[in-house]
């Protein structure tokens, strides 16, 4: 247990693993089967009753590493309760987080907390090792987005669409406000907006979570025919907005909170087998057959899990981490997919912006 790991018996102590999500944050240790802790990504500010939300990309970087610097503090010294500077760090990340995010939470780790070294791990290979299979398609249906990603790291392979989480609450909360009526003491059925001026986030997820679920694919299309004649009879708690080869086809990973909707599963393999009929996929896909794989976490967690089975592998992680010394040196990190081969030190030239495909470049070599 941390708070007793001086009776150890000695030897490098495991790594915390921590997976920072847009909407939760799950960190522990490697080794174990599941995070210690799932905390919504936010701290409170001293003074302001509101909450900040700790994933954000288009704020000033002395503010992004204010409040990371205090997440951070907060996992480490209220929740997991070890010193920082004892292990290393694994970083579950999502492929498309932004390299302004990512040099800023380095170095956060590096010097704030002065850990000996970080390894950042992209979710989606990360949910593979928890199958021990050599490839798959992952789609990840988080909070922000829903997105999709060929076994490695392929450009050319994923796709991201605005339906996660955060789709399903604009929804809620749309619907509410038009729909939704208030009594009160002196009278009755008034508007939603005209009692409050916003419905809290928490309101809105925990009407998600208890009674909302994925209708099967029959349904789902005449609720979307009775949207477009804008007939208002469809259920809200069911209203959702909605070339492989065959070797992905029959590898199909799906992670991610939202996923856990009751019935999603079933809904996208009705949508998938009913799309493979269609023209337009009919001859491109060889085979009708697709398997989904059930990994050994629930959904939210899955990537988390496999980042703990990766910081398990001392020579591996050893070998793929960026030391403190390095960083020290540089004053960069490379990318994960690269770090033998970091990019050239014109990018980071002052005032310099990098295009696109060199902030975050995709290897294929092995």
């Amino acid at each position: 247990m941390p708070l007793f790991e001086g009776l150890g018996s000695g030897g490098e102590k495991t790594a915390v693993v921590v997976d920072l999500g847009a909407a939760y944050t799950k960190c522990g240790f490697a080794g174990e089967t599941g995070p210690r802790f799932v905390i919504p990504s936010e701290i409170k500010r001293a003074g302001s009753p509101e909450v900040v939300r700790v994933v954000q990309y288009n704020i000033n970087t002395e503010e992004l590493y204010s409040i990371l610097k205090e997440f951070v503090h907060l996992l480490y010294f209220r929740h997991l309760l070890v010193n920082p500077r004892d292990r290393r760090v694994v970083i579950v990340e999502s492929i498309l987080c932004p390299s302004h995010f990512r040099e800023t939470l380095s170095r956060v780790f590096f010097k704030h907390f002065e850990v000996p070294s970080v390894m950042f791990a992209p979710s989606h290979l990360m949910s593979v090792m928890t199958l021990g299979i050599q490839s798959a398609l992952v789609m990840d249906c988080g909070y922000t987005e829903t997105l999709i990603y060929e076994g490695i790291p392929i450009l050319s392979a994923w796709e991201a669409l605005p339906m996660g989480g955060k789709a399903i609450h604009r929804e809620l909360h749309s619907l509410l406000s038009e729909q939704c009526t208030l009594d009160t003491d002196s009278s009755a059925g008034l508007s939603l907006p005209t009692v409050v001026s916003s419905i809290p986030e928490e309101v809105v997820e925990d009407i998600k979570v208890r009674t909302c679920f994925v209708s099967d694919l029959q349904r789902g299309m005449k609720i979307q025919e009775a949207k477009f004649n804008m007939d208002g009879s469809a259920e809200v708690r069911e209203h959702c907005p909605v070339d492989t080869r065959k070797v992905l086809s029959e590898n199909l990973v799906i992670i991610g909170g939202t996923a856990m909707l009751p019935g999603f599963l079933h809904r996208l393999l009705a949508e998938i087998r009913s799309l493979v009929e269609k023209p337009k996929y009919h001859d491109a896909l060889a085979t009708k057959s697709f398997r989904f794989h059930s990994p050994p976490a629930k959904p939210n967690c899955t990537a988390w899990l496999g980042g703990a089975i990766f910081g398990a592998l001392q020579d591996i992680l050893g070998s793929r981490s960026v030391s403190r010394d390095y960083y020290s040196q540089t004053g960069r990190i490379p990318d994960w997919c690269c770090l033998s081969t970091p990019l050239p030190d014109s990018v980071y030239e002052a005032g310099k912006t990098p295009p696109p495909f060199m902030k975050r470049a995709f290897s294929t070599e092995k």
